[in-house]
């Protein structure tokens, strides 16, 4: 035989089982679900009933209750709840900030303007900010020095154990406005536009956990922007000798014999205007085979040049659209635009002959100029650690939109930026932990839902029906592996 019964639990709640008795022993126990309040009770037993009995009456019915069941409203507690343990978990809490936490976690989910970010999180079950809230909390992170803060917390909880080699990048993020002042200024674009703009430096770690952000005027040279970045982060974090890996952008002597003097060393990419006299000494007796390395010696460091055949390919392949456009050009099929192998100021347009060879004897070739005493190999795996910086960049670009910035004075700017670096420091852990983007994360925890119904007119809080899938991912982040 089978029937219901209730039984009382340790915490208090009241169990709901269907009992199955074979000649008078319990031989199955199904639990349907415990009940902290009569409504709930209600519920269990009425579920019960037609798990035990289906369409059939039951021999002495109990009292049969009519289920009306509404959505209150519904929110993302467990994305938020996700974010902010990884916000507490990166030290940010210390900032004291409900505010701040709001609007980076806001970030994440979907970044959008400040005013909008109301929106998104009412979306996380968050309504308890407003907008003057929030643009007072823009006048706090820079009157507290928030990203000083957020920079030595991010030092404290690097993926990157010990901090003896940092990678160094610059970024440009322009504004949609014509009027340049004295901090968005027409420079050299990036993306190749002509509106005001700002520099960004970002320091990170091997693993493209950011350690550091800077902001520099639009028109500021990328190679005046090294130095200043790396002093600051040495005398923050009070370290002495450090290897810097950086881009061809940072390659001057004036770098270079700056960072030898302070007791660093570096590894630059190296830009080649010319063919190295060691390349065409190679090149007239040798054919060179993928991988193959050639290294030139100076006082103090030295230049390596390696040969990859897929570079070559992909070289090769844009030489030859640049020379297509070139031919158009000379021919007049084409406005004069600007072109390698055309020199635009001279009034006779005319392939550069010289040029294309060059350019073509140099394919497939790279150059990487370090003070290091390590081997070439090494040197050149430091280098392509680069693609970190750049990862994070994209992130920060495309994840978590740092542009269109909807400031216009550099406080708010200021402020918008530092909201973007602890951001990107929550997502990058995330990404590492989870091996996921950030994008999948987000995807995948915020249509699970937890909600207010009201049931017979009692409110009632549903929780989300987690996958195993989505408590692989919970697990990890609770790990941290």
């Amino acid at each position: 035989m089978a029937y219901i019964r209730k039984v009382k639990t340790a915490s208090g709640a009241t169990a709901v089982q269907i009992c199955y008795k074979f000649k008078g022993k319990v031989v199955k126990l199904k639990h349907i679900g415990s009940a902290h309040n009569q409504t709930e009770l209600k519920i269990l037993l009425e579920i019960a009933r037609k798990e035990l009995y289906g369409d059939q009456l039951p021999l002495f019915p109990e009292e049969k209750m009519e289920l009306q069941v509404e959505i209150k409203r519904s929110y993302s507690e467990l994305l938020w709840n996700v974010l902010k343990a990884q916000y507490e978990k990166l030290g940010f809490g210390e900032l004291n900030d409900e505010v701040f936490l709001a609007l980076c976690i806001a970030r994440i989910v979907e970044p959008t303007s400040k005013l909008d970010s109301l929106r998104v999180l009412a979306g996380l079950g968050i309504e308890q900010f407003d907008r003057n809230q929030l643009y007072r909390c823009l006048v706090k992170i820079n009157e507290l020095n928030y990203r000083k803060k957020i920079g030595q917390a991010c030092y404290e909880h690097a993926l990157d154990k010990k901090i003896s080699l940092v990678l160094y990048d610059v970024t440009t993020l322009y504004f949609e406005a014509q009027k340049e002042d004295g901090f968005r200024k027409p420079g050299m674009s990036k993306e190749r536009r002509l509106e005001p703009q700002i520099i960004i430096g970002l320091v990170v770690d091997r693993y493209g956990f950011p350690l550091g952000l800077h902001s520099f005027e639009g028109n500021k040279a990328e190679t005046k922007t090294i130095l200043p970045v790396i002093e600051a982060f040495q005398m923050q974090h009070n370290l002495g000798k450090l290897t810097i890996v950086a881009d061809a952008a940072m390659l001057s002597s004036t770098n270079l014999n700056a960072l030898t003097e302070a007791g660093h060393t570096y590894v630059v990419g190296s830009r080649l205007r010319k063919i190295p006299y060691e390349i065409e000494e190679y090149k007239k007796d040798h054919e060179f085979e993928d991988g193959q390395i050639v290294v030139s010696h100076y006082e103090g460091y030295r230049v390596i040049y390696q040969y990859r055949s897929k570079r070559a390919a992909l070289d090769i392949r844009n030489i030859q659209k640049q020379l297509e456009k070139a031919k158009k050009i000379v021919e007049g099929k084409t406005q004069p635009r600007k072109n390698k192998f055309i020199s635009l100021k001279s009034p006779i347009k005319e392939v550069n002959q010289a040029l294309v060879d060059k350019a073509y004897r140099l394919a497939g070739i790279k150059g990487y100029v370090t003070n290091l005493k390590i081997s070439d190999k090494d040197v050149i795996a430091f280098y392509h650690q680069l693609y970190q910086v750049e990862a994070t960049f994209r992130m920060a670009k495309s994840d978590l939109k740092a542009r269109p910035i909807f400031h216009r004075k550099r406080d708010s700017i200021e402020a918008h930026l530092t909201i973007v670096f602890a951001a990107l420091a929550m997502s990058k852990k995330i990404e590492f932990t989870t091996k996921m983007s950030i994008r999948q994360v987000v995807k995948t925890l915020q249509p699970l839902r937890s909600g207010v119904v009201l049931i017979n007119g009692n409110e009632v809080v549903a929780r989300p029906n987690v996958s195993s899938v989505t408590q692989t991912i919970l697990k990890k982040l609770i790990s941290g592996h």
